[in-house]
Order: structure tokens, then C-alpha cells, then sequence
């Protein structure tokens, strides 16, 4: 199956042709607030979300996609499977009543609110061989989803045999008729969020996607909310 990228719209500077983007830092720098966590862009995050909690995702500019995995808290060998989340809701996209499933077939989180509509589950992660593959050997030195993954995972005790096809929030990739994924600009914009509820205690990983090189992020990664409430409501705290 052949991948393309699309045409940006973004009215920043575009990014995508420069071989030196900002650097990444390694970081334990999110800004923890009464409402959540503020994830900067290109960094990583991760939490135990317990059954009942809800794990609300904002995205605080537009445009910004949010790579996902989710893990059984108690046996991280259970985890997102996509082909059985594709199959079990009769589609590739998610949306509000989405569950994500595990490779066991069970329910590991629903998707119980959704401001943008649809989201990807067959994208999966950039990397330094994907961007070298798709963008040329100069995109070698940055920094991508899967180094995230790896380093995020590591403080969990998994490494890259524990990866998996992840999830994109709000990612944009429409397939074509003839098969052909696309990456598209987006369909979110400032502030809009998605939410779901737990359905176990579960691990969550994201990646705050540092790719440049294709309009998933309007060639201009930015910074991403994450918010626990605990079951039964606002009332019952957030972190």
C-alpha cells in the first residue's frame, strides 16, 4: 500500500523542507495545571488511567497529531490491537462509540466525546527509517514518534518489541479508491478535544508527534493537553 502527503495550508513557516529542525529535549518539563497536563511539542507523555477515569486529549492550537498506545496497567502483553479495533466497529476511523480493543479481544477505552469526528488508525508511527524512506537521508537526525515510544516505554519496562500500530489523533489520512493512504491537513482546531473512558486501568503512551516533513502537523509541531478526571466527573478531581 503506497503512501502520500499532501499539500500544506499552514501560514507559519514551513518546515517541512528544513534538515535542522528545533532540537528535541528529553523532557519532564509538561506544565501540570488545575486542569491537566500541557504537553510541549515533539515530547512525550504517559499515565495509568484507572477503570472509570476519563483521559481527556486537547488539541490546543489545531493541527497537531497525537500518536497513542494503550496498555493493559497489569499485564502491558495485552495492548491496542488495531485490526481488532477495525473489525470489531466495522471500520478504520474513530469517533464518539469507538472502543479500542486489545489483541485479546477485549475493551481496554471508549471514545465517549469527539469534537473533530474522525481519526486514523492506519498511519502508525514515523521514524527514522520511514522519514529516510519517504523524505530523503537528510531527515535522518530528527527526532520521531518512535524514539518517544521507546523512551516514554522504557520507564514502564517495555521496549520495541512491546510496539505496536498505534492510533493518530486527529491525524488526517484519507484512503483513495484505488488504496492510496494520503496525509492530509487536518480536520481539528484550536481547542477542540476528544475524551475516553477507561474500560480497565490502563497504561496510555503518547507521542506528541515531532514530524515535519507532511501537513499531519501543519509542518509546525505544537503543544497538546492531557487531562484524567476521575470517575463520576469534574467534581471528582482532574490531574
Amino acid at each position: 500500500m503506497s503512501t502520500h502527503t499532501g499539500t500544506a495550508t499552514s501560514t507559519g513557516t514551513d518546515k517541512g523542507a528544513d534538515a535542522h529542525p528545533a532540537p528535541y529535549r528529553r523532557t519532564r518539563t509538561h506544565i501540570d495545571t488545575d486542569t491537566g497536563t500541557v504537553v510541549p511539542a515533539r515530547a512525550a507523555w504517559s499515565s495509568v488511567v484507572r477503570a472509570g477515569e476519563t483521559l481527556t486529549v486537547t488539541d490546543l492550537h489545531g493541527n497537531q497529531a497525537v500518536d497513542c498506545l494503550v496498555y493493559d496497567a497489569h499485564d502491558t502483553a495485552v495492548r491496542y490491537s488495531a485490526p481488532d479495533t477495525v473489525q470489531a466497529q466495522g471500520g478504520i476511523f474513530l469517533t464518539a462509540g469507538s472502543v479500542l480493543m486489545s489483541n485479546e479481544h477485549t475493551p481496554l477505552m471508549t471514545v465517549v466525546e469527539d469534537e473533530v469526528g474522525r481519526h486514523d488508525t492506519l498511519g502508525g508511527a514515523c521514524s527514522k527509517e520511514s522519514n529516510t524512506l519517504r523524505y530523503g537521508h537528510h531527515t535522518w537526525s530528527q527526532h520521531a514518534c518512535v524514539d518517544n515510544f521507546l523512551a516514554e516505554g522504557a520507564r514502564h519496562g517495555l521496549g520495541k518489541r512491546d510496539l505496536v500500530s498505534n492510533i493518530n489523533w486527529y491525524m488526517n489520512v484519507p484512503v483513495e479508491p484505488d488504496g492510496t493512504l494520503g496525509i492530509v491537513d487536518g480536520l481539528s482546531a484550536p481547542g477542540r478535544r476528544l475524551t475516553l473512558r477507561a474500560e480497565r486501568d490502563v497504561l496510555v503512551l503518547v507521542s506528541n508527534c515531532p514530524q515535519v516533513n507532511n501537513p499531519c502537523n501543519g509542518f509546525e509541531p505544537t503543544a497538546v493537553g492531557m487531562t484524567i478526571t476521575a470517575a463520576g466527573g469534574p467534581d471528582g478531581g482532574a490531574r
